[in-house]
């Protein structure tokens, strides 16, 4: 017997066919994706707050977004026609997430980038809300909610990073190279966290740059992501360029001592693994010397309450970090990481030398 369909159930049938066609596309845009970008990342620095923390440390609009996974209104934020050169940041836990020369104008009306200025940077997740099935995006290192990523990019990835405004914070790409005149000394320092050295020794007047990386491992040109594992035996250590008319290398193994804790073997605070082990790497003898000669005597002078277990071994291959972790701090000082654990350590500094031999 022929059935007819009436009017109501036709629309039914038609609204359920609509809802299956966008959704399975949806679907396997996300698998594509998950394809190309090698399935979900992770970070192994994370970064965890309670939501009382996150409350205290963001704005209302970058809590909502961040936290929330609220959505800005398009054409509305600030970086969405933005054009300045430089890197864009997590804006809850400052890890460089974008760089500009990633960016492109897509006229969805927010930021939208052709892929993650570093690698590892961010997280991909499904997101089945609002009756479909997307790719989300997080930050991999505090888990901030940034936008969605999308299979409609121009060459050569072909993706569409689609990230809030409020999600991020830039930084320029202006700071000036700073000259490295005859006559310097090398020093270089492993201190636990390489964002923390670095800014520490960045503040004394007579050193003119400081490089952070990578030394002491059995690892070819390794990258941070290796590193992280701990496997490839190398230290995060701040390279310093330093005048020794205006600086010596004592005054270096001062400020040392001081911007971390040399008893705790292998970690410093919550960072655990070789890679943050408390190491100097000596240039020359006279360095070695100085540093043995500093080691015995905190000892026996019991500064610490513990014995120091500062590696002291003849300095090898210096590998430079990504440019990402270079100057960290001060392209990111309002992070939170920044304030809660670099800045009281540069406050120690600038106590301890009281301001004599700072910039």
């Amino acid at each position: 017997m022929k059935t007819e369909l009436g009017p109501y159930r036709l629309a039914v049938l038609l609204l359920s066919a609509l809802f299956l066609a966008v959704y399975t596309l949806a679907s396997r845009q996300s698998i594509a994706l998950k394809g190309r970008r090698g399935g979900e990342s992770n970070m192994t620095k994370k970064l965890v707050k309670s939501d009382g923390e996150w409350q205290k440390t963001l704005t209302s609009e970058q809590y909502r977004i961040l936290r929330k996974c609220g959505t800005e209104r398009a054409f509305t934020g600030k970086y969405w026609d933005h054009h300045e050169d430089g890197v864009y940041s997590c804006a809850g836990c400052g890890q460089t997430l974008f760089a500009s020369e990633d960016k492109f104008d897509s006229g969805s009306g927010w930021p939208s980038f052709r892929e993650p200025g570093t690698e590892n940077s961010v997280s991909e997740h499904t997101d089945n809300s609002l009756g479909m099935s997307r790719t989300e995006v997080k930050c991999s290192r505090c888990g901030g909610h940034l936008g969605h990523v999308f299979n409609d990019g121009p060459k050569p990835t072909g993706l569409r990073y689609c990230i809030n405004s409020a999600a991020l914070n830039f930084s320029r790409a202006d700071k000036p190279v700073k000259k490295i005149d005859d006559g310097l000394e090398t020093a270089t320092f492993g201190a636990g966290c390489f964002w923390c050295t670095d800014a520490a020794f960045e503040l004394l007047d007579g050193v003119e740059s400081v490089k952070v990386g990578y030394m002491g491992g059995h690892v070819d040109k390794p990258t941070y992501k290796q590193v992280c594992t701990g496997r490839t035996g190398h230290a995060e250590v701040a390279q310093i360029k330093y005048d020794p008319k205006r600086v010596s290398f004592a005054d270096l193994l001062d400020i040392f001592w001081i911007v971390h804790d040399p008893t705790t073997l292998n970690r410093q605070g919550g960072d655990v693994g070789t890679q943050y082990r408390s190491v100097i790497f000596y240039h020359t003898p006279e360095q070695k010397e100085a540093a043995e000669k500093a080691k015995r005597k905190l000892d026996a002078e019991k500064k610490f309450q513990r014995p120091i277990v500062t590696e002291i071994t003849k300095a090898s291959e210096f590998f430079e970090a990504e440019n990402c972790h270079q100057d960290y701090y001060s392209n990111n000082s309002a992070a939170p990481y920044c304030q809660a654990v670099i800045a009281p350590k540069l406050k120690n500094v600038r106590d301890a030398t009281q301001g004599t031999r700072q910039r």
